[in-house]
């Protein structure tokens, strides 16, 4: 990527790097981790069979492929920092026969979008790491035509997410960590409802509203599974590089303890607090 037109420079390194690498590495189980929340936007969200529709922070692009069935007679822009990503995404939609689908690697703060060209704009927990999020969401804005419209799912605060607070404290083991803010750049970036309110008309939209969606983030069909794609996780690989064997196997231990916990009728479930936003341009 072109670093002079990135205003997110640390967050280019990370998911155009190690981060990028993980969730590709394992795009099918994050993709399906969140596939009931994404069932619960496709319900909320309306999307036309002619829309224009851009998909900020795409990812593996999950949630653009989805659109673009959506959407069979318009088009779906995916944009993200990720190079590995979106080749993955590339490769699925071609895999898939979408024809109306591309994926462009940019930094959607200040990438130059063209004016006007677009019905929708769409994030799946992609658009929560900016560091200027009035000037991301202003620039993002000036792509809609006039009317359009914005629908992103962000995370709530982190303890509102019993997925993540159960996770990240098993694999502390008993470190004492902050809790990560909200409004800083990163998955919790827009989880406080009133700042982002504010944010989004000052960056030119109005109507905005700000709904919770608790819907369950999915693990795995059964214990197994949803062990090894927690265990595989970057939080937990991160804060147990530096354990010993002994004490890393612990860990394990205790977040099988807590899949185990989880089982249910349709597999490993855990709790997810999201907001659901959505806005006229």
């Amino acid at each position: 990527m072109d670093t002079s037109a990135v205003a997110n420079v640390e967050m280019a390194r990370a998911w155009d790097g190690p981060d990028g690498d993980d969730w590709t590495e394992g795009a099918d189980r994050y993709e399906a981790a969140g596939q009931r929340i994404w069932a619960r936007f496709e319900r909320d969200v309306h999307v036309e069979i002619a829309d224009d529709v851009l998909d900020v922070g795409c990812g593996t692009g999950a949630s653009t492929r989805s659109t673009a069935r959506r959407a069979s007679e318009g088009t779906v822009l995916g944009v993200d920092l990720s190079s590995r990503m979106l080749e993955h995404a590339r490769a699925r939609a071609h895999n898939d026969g979408l024809t109306n689908v591309t994926f462009l690697q940019a930094d959607a703060q200040v990438e130059a979008f063209e004016p006007a060209s677009r019905d929708l704009v769409i994030s799946s927990y992609g658009a929560m790491f900016f560091a200027d999020p009035t000037a991301a969401f202003s620039n993002i804005g000036r792509a809609l035509r006039p009317n359009g419209r914005l629908a992103m799912l962000t995370w709530r605060r982190f303890e509102e997410n019993e997925w993540v607070t159960m996770i990240r404290r098993i694999a502390a083991h008993g470190r004492e960590l902050p809790n990560p803010p909200a409004g800083m750049p990163g998955p919790f970036g827009l989880a406080d409802r009133d700042d982002t309110a504010a944010m989004l008309v000052a960056a030119g939209y109005r109507g905005v509203e700000i709904v919770p969606r608790d819907e369950p983030l999915f693990l795995g069909a059964d214990a197994d599974a949803a062990s090894e794609f927690v265990g595989a996780m970057g939080v937990v690989t991160g804060l147990t590089a530096d354990l010993d064997d002994v004490t890393r196997d612990e860990v394990a231990s205790q977040l099988r303890a807590m899949v185990d916990a989880h089982v249910g009728p349709d597999g490993v479930t855990m709790g997810a607090a999201s907001w659901l936003i959505t806005a006229t341009r």
